[in-house]
């Protein structure tokens, strides 16, 4: 996992960022649905990475699971940092 880490970088970087810049514009989700949705996204990283660190996927496919749960896990970081950051200093109403 690591050494997937380090060649998907670049990639990491760039969902890192576009996570930041869709919690910045968007903040906190408010409504029932907009949290459900984040709920889910949340659960689906925590199965893609539990996949991951198992070894149940081989090959190839397993190296999809394994970056998709990092880039994943990258954008919600992003996002939920910037979106409570926005929050505190009333950048979004």
């Amino acid at each position: 996992m690591t050494l997937l880490a380090i060649l998907l970088w670049p990639a990491l970087a760039a969902s890192l960022l576009l996570g930041a810049g869709v919690g910045w514009l968007t903040g906190l989700p408010r409504n029932g649905p907009a949290r459900s949705g984040a709920l889910l996204l949340a659960f689906a990283t925590c199965v893609a990475g539990g996949l991951a660190i198992s070894g149940l996927v081989p090959g190839r496919a397993g190296l999809w699971v394994e970056g998709g749960a990092l880039i994943l896990g990258a954008y919600l970081v992003g996002a939920v940092i910037l979106a409570g950051l926005s929050r505190r200093t009333g950048a979004v109403s």
